[in-house]
């Protein structure tokens, strides 16, 4: 609020100074010179300019006039300047009458040195409040765009944080029932399970407080995460990487990957009798990191438009890459589903390979 003040009495201040110098030049320039009393009147019209203009502003202040107006304020803004106006001219003039800052040989009427004043010399009161006026609407402008800028910061951190609170493993009751069935006839298993278990909802928990994790970090829990599968499915889920190297340090949306590997396991694997096979690719492809999904399956069993799986995913990559990214799925080598995510290269996560 200070700073705002001090910027008022700055531009104050600063425009009534450039008003006067004007007038001095124009003296100059036309009347080759200026008197004592050119000088006296015109620190009088300065003076009488900044208190009506300040006075002027507090009336917009205090009746809440400041834009943007509506209906009847208009109204109410165009009589108080018209007041003001009047006022400017008719002190003015009294001032210059009572003190006789006038030259005697040109002396007139109090009636006309008003109505020449408010002709002459009250239009400046019109020109500052447009100027007034124009500012608080650049400022009001400018205000708008930071908040809506400001806003739609907030709806996408908020529908980021909606999305990861609902990408929760859907496992855990069957992770649980595993590793209960375990502790008896497999306890070291029953611990390896457990801790990976806590691994995942560990993962899970932390997704929340960042926007994006490393593709190695994501790749450790999808496979505690297949490990606990594979203690339900045994034989019948069947696991294979392909990952480039150099595209573990890539940066991708926790819990993404995890996502898509979970919809596999329950719209793919968990559909076929004796099972099948999930298989991640990671590579880098046309300028673009690819992350791939495959499963054994039909897409009819696996594409659910309306599936918090795929449209936490779509979601989440035009929150955090717009238009740079996208996701696909689709059927290939006719019993094969693949899930496909386009994400643009993480440049500074590229190694630097060694000649």
């Amino acid at each position: 609020m200070k700073n705002k003040f001090s910027a008022y009495w700055i531009c104050q201040i600063s425009g009534w100074a450039f008003y006067g110098m004007s007038y001095i030049f124009l003296a100059f320039v036309f009347e080759k010179g200026i008197s004592a009393l050119f000088v006296e009147r015109l620190l009088l019209w300065t003076f009488m300019g900044i208190f009506f203009t300040h006075l002027m502003r507090a009336t917009i202040n205090s009746r809440k006039l400041l834009p943007p107006l509506k209906g009847r304020q208009w109204f109410e803004l165009f009589l108080w300047v018209i007041i003001t106006c009047f006022c400017y001219s008719f002190i003015t003039s009294s001032i210059v009458e009572w003190f006789q800052l006038y030259d005697p040989k040109v002396k007139t009427t109090l009636t006309k040195r008003f109505i020449s004043d408010l002709f002459y010399d009250s239009p400046i009161i019109i020109v500052w409040t447009s100027i007034y006026y124009v500012w608080h609407y650049i400022e009001a402008a400018r205000k708008t765009e930071i908040d809506t800028v400001t806003m739609e910061a907030m709806i996408k951190e908020l529908e980021l944080k909606t999305i990861k609170s609902h990408i929760n493993p859907h496992f855990i009751f069957n992770a649980l029932n595993s590793i209960r069935a375990l502790i008896d006839e497999n306890p070291e298993r029953a611990r390896t399970a457990i801790t990976e278990l806590s691994n995942i909802l560990r993962s899970s928990m932390q997704a929340d407080k960042v926007e994006t994790t490393s593709l190695e970090k994501e790749l450790n829990i999808v496979k505690d995460y297949l490990e606990l599968e594979h203690i339900r499915f045994e034989d019948r889920l069947k696991v294979e990487y392909d990952i480039d190297e150099d595209t573990l340090d890539q940066q991708v949306p926790p819990m993404m990957l995890q996502t898509l590997v979970e919809n596999a396991i329950k719209h793919g694997i968990s559909k076929q009798i004796e099972g099948g096979l999930v298989k991640i690719i990671s590579d880098f492809r046309n300028d673009n990191h690819e992350l791939i999904v495959q499963n054994t399956g039909t897409i009819e069993k696996v594409i659910n438009p309306e599936g918090f799986g795929i449209a936490s995913t779509l979601n989440r990559l035009k929150l955090l890459y717009g238009n740079k990214a996208d996701f696909k799925i689709a059927c290939i080598k006719g019993n094969m589903v693949e899930a496909k995510v386009i994400m643009p290269v993480n440049i500074y996560s590229i190694p630097i390979l060694k000649k």
